[in-house]
């Protein structure tokens, strides 16, 4: 009797009893009679009455939603632009996103905060600035403000990533000629300010010259110029051969000639 009572119990566990697995990852949320249970199911095994009873799973881990979308610029064009959403849900706040938003929270609320979220924000730039330094700052921007909106729904949105940017063909052409004409413009200056060194060391160098005949201008007194002059008298008069010689006596030797015999 007693071992047909365990076989019976086995055998209605198995028809009338189920069981799940919350993973690493996900978070359960348990629907019984239509009714959503507040506290979520953590990891590990669960059992539960299929008959009555749902076990619904929604992931926790951080999600990446890929999106191609329009992005209208401050002067009235459109760039078109492939953008990474990663976010997470809160494990806490899923029997509420299930009850509120259904399991399809993606196209539910995700999808359209974004748009409207990086309509906002792109329609404060021009279209050039999606494409250089500043796309870092759209971003963030884009996040903020679609945290602003999903943080009370139990949404942490992680990143907004523009990964691609295509301009319209004429704009991406101008943007261009003006890097180009920027580069040219940097060169120019570059030899500009090459040349103005080159012009001050001249002038340094100039006027270090100028010093220094000045200097000895200034250091050729009278009485050195007779030392001199007698300096020069007293070599030539050693010299072997014969000189002819010119000068006021006062003066340094003003012609000197080599005379041989």
């Amino acid at each position: 009797m007693k071992t047909r009572l365990i076989l019976f119990t086995l055998v209605s566990s198995m028809f009338f009893g189920g069981c799940t697995i919350i993973r690493q990852g996900e978070v359960g949320v348990k629907r019984s009679f239509g009714k959503i249970k507040a506290e979520p199911l953590m990891e590990g095994a669960k059992g539960y009455n299929p008959f009555t009873t749902t076990i619904i799973k929604l992931p926790t881990r951080t999600m990446n939603m890929e999106v191609r979308v329009p992005l209208p610029s401050k002067e009235g064009l459109t760039v078109q632009s492939d953008v990474s959403i990663l976010y997470r849900l809160e494990g806490s706040y899923a029997p509420k996103v299930i009850e509120k938003l259904g399991k399809n929270y993606e196209q539910v609320v995700i999808l359209p905060v974004f748009r409207s979220a990086v309509a906002d924000i792109s329609s404060q730039y021009y279209a050039k600035d999606m494409h250089t330094g500043q796309r870092s700052i759209i971003e963030k921007s884009i996040k903020t403000l679609m945290m602003e909106q999903l943080k009370e729904r139990g949404f942490v949105i992680e990143s907004v990533l523009l990964k691609s940017i295509v301009l319209p063909p004429g704009l991406t052409k101008a943007i261009e000629e003006k890097l180009e004409a920027e580069q040219d413009s940097q060169r120019m200056q570059f030899v500009l300010d090459k040349e103005k060194q080159e012009a001050k060391r001249l002038i340094i160098q100039s006027e270090g010259i100028r010093d220094a005949q000045k200097i000895v201008a200034e250091g050729l007194t009278p009485m050195l110029i007779r030392f001199k002059a007698i300096e020069a008298f007293n070599k030539l008069s050693t010299s072997p051969n014969t000189k002819v010689i010119i000068t006021s006596a006062d003066q340094p030797m003003m012609v000197n000639a080599d005379l041989e015999k």
